[in-house]
């Protein structure tokens, strides 16, 4: 018999219409992935229109959501991630369960069901997949929405101790920040007692370059939004969660750890 041809999965995404480093990082992480593993993955998007992360912009994206949420279901989509972290938590704490139960229930109500992943809830879960209940923190945002971001985390039992907003108003200007400075900018943090470092708190920046830097520089793992949101895209696939050169939470010894809606 001939080989049987290795299973590729869809991967859905709603993103931003200004997002333009979440079709990069979470391809990037997974062509990696197939260099040691027999899956293949194809990338599939659906935009909700925002420019500026303010939360009048962030509250009628997310309204957008839905109708995402059909689009790539149409396409049978295998795995759907919901690629903005603030905008899911703006919305109220734990709102990340709420979006993920609707947005799935839509991709079953047009016969294509598909789990959903939001950034906001897989950063949650990955660190607690790491064992982080301490961490520091980079965010772009301006500080109003990073407290949010703060807040969100320490409502699910992360204490954050200590953070910083880059407070970069406009989503382009996120997106072309230059990944190479964060390890340097997660170093000034107090992060002596965190179990972790969350590198970029948001997935418009980018941080996957730097991420192995910071972890031999900071001597703990460190993680990012995206990292965070490709771990939990391949436990809901039922797929080994590893990646070469993403850090700690994709090195292997997670491959296996239980995916977020166990913990409901």
């Amino acid at each position: 018999m001939p080989p049987t041809a290795p299973r590729t999965y869809r991967i859905g995404q709603i993103v931003p219409s200004s997002n333009v480093t979440m079709e990069t990082e979470i391809p990037a992480i997974l062509r990696a992935r197939e260099r040691i593993a027999p899956e293949r993955f194809t990338f599939h998007s659906s935009r909700m229109r925002m420019t500026h992360v303010t939360p009048e912009q962030l509250k009628a994206m997310d309204a957008d959501s839905d109708r995402c949420a059909d689009e790539l279901s149409d396409a049978h989509v295998d795995v759907l991630g919901y690629a903005c972290l603030v905008a899911i938590m703006s919305m109220g704490l734990g709102y990340h369960r709420e979006s993920e139960a609707r947005l799935h229930a839509r991709t079953a109500a047009n016969g294509a069901p598909a789990p959903v992943v939001t950034s906001a809830g897989a950063l949650v879960h990955g660190l607690r997949t790491l064992g982080a209940a301490k961490v520091a923190l980079v965010a772009p945002y301006m500080m109003p929405l990073t407290r949010t971001v703060v807040d969100y985390l320490r409502h699910e039992g992360i204490d954050v101790l200590d953070f910083t907003a880059l407070e970069i108003p406009g989503n382009l200007d996120v997106a072309a920040h230059d990944p190479l400075r964060l390890p340097g900018i997660a170093a000034s943090l107090d992060h002596a007692d965190a179990d972790a470092v969350v590198l970029s708190a948001c997935v418009q920046m980018p941080s996957l370059a730097a991420v192995e830097e910071a972890e031999q520089k900071l001597g703990k793992p460190v993680v990012s939004a995206a990292i965070c949101t490709a771990h939990q895209m391949l436990r809901a696939l039922d797929l080994p969660a590893v990646a070469p050169g993403a850090g700690h939470l994709l090195s292997g010894v997670y491959a296996d750890s239980p995916p977020a809606g166990a913990e409901r």
